[in-house]
């Protein structure tokens, strides 16, 4: 199969198993210039399947990096409302959103920390509603990712310079299954499986979970109500979507005062246009109490301080270290593909449809039932070959889930 066949699979998995677009719907893509190739075969899809309007936002990762040098403090201390309002009302008015990513892990590496948080914390606090209508699966959404040069030279940074964005992009199109004659079907069949996970997670109705491993020992107490969830979603009208692709993992929610213990990640975390690696976070009563990284400080200090939420968790996800993308061996420096090489954790804020009755009830509903409230969520990686992983029922009975990073 040639280059040309395995990006246009990639686009129909993209409009047609991603987001799902239904006739009529708009669909509002956020891309960096690098993809302008996915994009348009992207919209030619959408359209194809009945999109009414395909919307395209681009952004440029040059431009972006010359405002963080050279734009006044002012300018990051003013939140993008117009664009808040917009994406709100799109989102309300039954469109769904696709992300396209493809900016450089290091694209802020040496930006005044201070500028990096304040930027974050205005859009955070205008864009909450958007994202929480994204969050609660009212509308649907996905994300992709396009190689850029800058990303391909962090990922293969000993390749030929020629060659690194052709290596890149046979890594992605293995991920996600466009290298396959019906990239359709082996997704669907791919969710299945991951559905008889969730199936025999739920039915078990833990009430904690126990990590073990180099550097880790945790304890996350799960909430009454609970669900076990795959990437695989439906909107608030019936249609399923598909929130990121590619997507190993099986999540849950975290009783917001009921984790305990330390974790240590197992692969770097890009944030914010920058790099935390071997970091370390300690919990009491589901807050982070010490922490420190090796590299990223700094960074950490101003993710962790973001607001009352950003210390807890707000996600739990398995994912089997002998997953594909684990098998690969390549650190992607991107949280859509590494988080699905590794178990992972999120700091922030909860997903509403992870809880019975979630997607019903208001802010403090959720606050009561432990969900935890934040404007972030940023999940980082901590599985490993050595994790494991025991359920503990009501009872106390204590039960293998994971066994040396895989399903016991």
């Amino acid at each position: 199969m040639d280059f040309k066949q395995k990006l246009e699979n990639y686009a129909l998995l993209a409009v047609k198993v991603g987001v799902n677009i239904q006739p009529g719907q708009t669909l509002v893509v956020n891309a960096d210039i690098a993809s302008a190739e996915l994009v348009r075969l992207v919209v030619r899809k959408a359209y194809e399947a009945g999109a009414k309007l395909v919307k395209v936002n681009y952004s440029d990762e040059v431009v972006t990096r010359t405002r963080y040098d050279l734009a006044p403090e002012v300018s990051f201390s003013e939140p993008p409302k117009w664009f808040a309002d917009e994406m709100e009302d799109l989102a309300q008015n039954n469109a769904c959103f696709l992300t396209i990513i493809s900016t450089d892990p290091d694209l802020l590496n040496g930006v005044d920390p201070g500028r990096i948080r304040a930027y974050q914390l205005v859009s955070a606090e205008v864009m909450a509603s958007y994202r929480q209508l994204l969050m609660s699966n009212h509308a649907s959404w996905s994300g992709v990712a396009y190689p850029s040069a800058s990303w391909a030279a962090k990922v293969f940074p000993d390749a030929p310079e020629e060659e690194r964005i052709h290596l890149l992009w046979d890594a992605i199109f293995r991920a996600v299954r466009a290298d396959v004659e019906n990239p359709l079907e082996a997704w669907q069949l791919h969710l299945d499986g991951l559905k008889r996970r969730c199936d025999k997670l739920n039915e078990r109705k833990y009430r904690k979970l126990h990590y073990t491993a180099p550097g880790t020992d945790l304890t996350v107490e799960l909430p009454e109500g609970h669900i076990w969830c795959q990437a695989g979603a439906v909107n608030a009208k019936g249609v399923p979507f598909l929130a990121n692709i590619p997507t190993e993992e099986v999540f849950s929610v975290p009783h917001r005062d009921g984790t305990n213990g330390t974790v240590s990640s197992t692969k770097p975390l890009s944030y914010a246009g920058n790099i935390i690696d071997r970091f370390t976070l300690t919990f009491k009563d589901g807050r982070v109490t010490d922490y420190t990284a090796e590299v990223g400080q700094d960074k950490l200090d101003a993710l962790l301080s973001m607001d009352e939420g950003a210390v807890s968790l707000g996600e739990v996800a398995l994912v089997p270290h002998r997953s594909p993308i684990s098998a690969s061996g390549i650190l992607y420096y991107t949280t859509l593909f590494d988080e699905n090489a590794s178990c992972h954790l999120a700091l922030g804020g909860s997903y509403a449809f992870t809880l019975e009755g979630g997607t019903a009830l208001t802010k403090e509903q959720l606050a009561e039932r432990g969900m935890n409230q934040s404007l972030i969520h940023v999940d980082f990686m901590m599985g490993s070959p050595e994790m494991n992983i025991d359920g503990i029922t009501e009872d106390g009975t204590v039960e293998p889930i994971f066994r040396n990073g895989g399903w016991a």
